[in-house]
């Protein structure tokens, strides 16, 4: 078993990795996943920052004991209540006996909500942003983190290590052997990173743009981020936090995501020469087979991608179940500031195009082309209006990235 980690003086990490999880509630977690969990050493207390999955409780307590004996432990601090941080809170409640649990207000109607009676029986404090608690040589200083991503989040500060416990923030559903970004492959680490922010945190982004400034007014020293998903940044956290304000902002590159489901083959004929329009003007393209991409994939593709095209054939007066499973989730994750355009075969009713335009404007994508519609299978000649759809696109895509610098 993994070994505990000191990753500052006196602050273990002592979570658990969860190699198999391959969808967390639609989001296609290839990689697996991470729950951590810390234990920070004062002189006078201790305390723990979160639990893990109920599934993991064993291997989480073994952890624990190898860093300290869980009834030395004074205070847990519980970041948030959904279940891969706070399913095994009761039991390790029982295991510790804590003097006090700090919790935002919302946390604690969120754990009463899901564990009843016995909460009311927990020594809870209730904190809020610029409460402090002393260790002993340690200080943690609370910083709610509202709707990142649920109303009860909360970030907490230690100041003498400059360590930032971020909860979800700055996350990765990334299970892996090395425990610091500087260890991963970057690569990997960095689009492991997009994807946990384009399918939980993007709709956020407003509210990330407003923690991201007030985290800066507080002129406050960070050297290392400690999310509870994923690796433990301390080498890259200027990038890490660089690339959240992109995201959150709606910065894009020169880049298109042309996602497509097709009954035999047309709309895939169709897709392909929007995208030869795109890459004719130098525009980075993805296309996107929706039998063989996940929705949570096409999403993060999109998070930089400024265009985006839509195809599907007409089906039953609609548009296929892939492409409306993709619309739902892409709708609900509100991705700002695109450009984009659909298109679609059809045998004897047209209605694709149009209703993919509609669902376009209705996540504000700004149509700029009215979209191309063929009838039955392309011929000689009829492939031209999709190349040129690719190269208004891509002209939209310029305009606006121009505006953007």
């Amino acid at each position: 078993m993994m070994a505990p980690l000191e990753i500052k003086s006196g602050v273990f990490w002592v979570g658990v990795l969860d190699w198999t999880l391959r969808d967390f509630h639609g989001y296609s977690t290839e990689k697996g996943s991470t729950y951590n969990a810390y234990v920070v050493k004062g002189s006078e207390k201790n305390v723990l920052f979160d639990t893990v999955k109920t599934t993991h409780y064993d291997e989480f307590v073994q952890r624990l004991r190898e860093v300290i004996d869980p009834e030395k432990i004074n205070y847990i601090v519980v970041s948030h209540a959904e279940m891969d941080h706070s399913g095994s809170l009761p039991m390790v409640v029982d295991l510790v006996k804590p003097e006090k649990i700090f919790l935002s207000k919302p946390c604690k109607e969120a754990l009463e909500e899901h564990f009843g009676e016995q909460v009311r029986q927990w020594p809870l404090q209730i904190v809020g942003t610029g409460d402090e608690v002393s260790l002993g040589g340690k200080t943690i200083s609370f910083l709610e983190a509202r709707m990142l991503h649920w109303p009860d989040s909360m970030f907490s500060y230690i100041k003498e290590d400059r360590l930032l416990i971020s909860n979800d923030g700055f996350g990765q559903h990334y299970s892996s052997s090395e425990r610091f970004d500087d260890e991963a492959d970057w690569g990997e680490l960095m689009h492991q990173t997009a994807k946990y922010y384009a399918n939980i945190l993007l709709p956020y982004s407003p509210i990330m743009i407003k923690k991201l400034d007030e985290i800066a007014a507080m002129n406050i020293e960070i050297d290392m981020i400690a999310p509870d998903h994923g690796v433990i940044w301390r080498k890259h956290v200027p990038e890490v936090v660089s690339a959240y304000r992109r995201w959150a902002e709606g910065m894009c590159q020169d880049k298109a995501v042309v996602a497509y489901d097709t009954m035999w083959h047309s709309t895939e004929t169709m897709a392909r020469h929007v995208a030869e329009g795109l890459m004719s003007r130098g525009v980075s393209t993805e296309v996107m087979d929706l039998r063989v991409s996940h929705h949570s994939d096409v999403i993060t593709e999109m998070l930089e991608a400024r265009g985006i095209a839509l195809g599907s054939p007409t089906l039953n007066t609609g548009y296929l179940p892939r492409m409306a499973d993709l619309v739902c989730y892409v709708k609900g994750l509100r991705p700002i500031k695109k450009v984009g355009a659909a298109f679609g075969s059809y045998g004897w009713g047209c209605e694709s195009v149009k209703l993919l335009n509609q669902e376009l404007e209705a996540m504000k994508v700004k149509i700029v082309h009215p979209g191309v519609k063929i009838r039955y299978v392309p011929r000689e000649g009829e492939l031209q209006p999709c190349f040129e759809m690719g190269i208004a696109i891509a002209g939209a895509i310029y305009e606006a990235n121009t505006k953007q610098k």
